[in-house]
């Protein structure tokens, strides 16, 4: 009995910290991501009946009340934007300027 006790509180642990996705989230899930109130959920959906959110600089791009430190901190709560959290790039989107050699090195 202790055993099944102890996998549900595990479980339900690992549901509390799930990701929410901003592109398939209702607004019981958005509200359920501490930071995001019912006034930002409601703008959340809006903006989203124009098309899903391609990136989180779409995601603040599009809806007010929204920037890179209110992206961050919500990202930080669990939200997503598909499937990636803020400040998660893209390997195709990597600066050319890390491939260089380093300052001092043969050519």
């Amino acid at each position: 009995m202790r055993a099944w006790v102890a996998l549900v509180a595990v479980s339900a642990c690992t549901l509390a910290s799930a990701a929410t996705e901003v592109n398939t989230a209702s607004v019981a899930d958005l509200d359920g991501v501490k930071g995001i109130g019912p006034a930002l959920s409601a703008r959340i959906l809006k903006a989203r009946e124009t098309g899903s959110f391609q990136s989180w600089a779409d995601l603040f791009g599009r809806v007010q009340g929204m920037g890179k430190a209110s992206a961050a901190r919500l990202s930080a709560e669990g939200l997503t934007v598909n499937g990636a959290a803020f400040g998660d790039a893209p390997a195709s989107a990597a600066p050319q300027a890390l491939a260089r050699p380093a300052s001092g090195a043969s050519r």
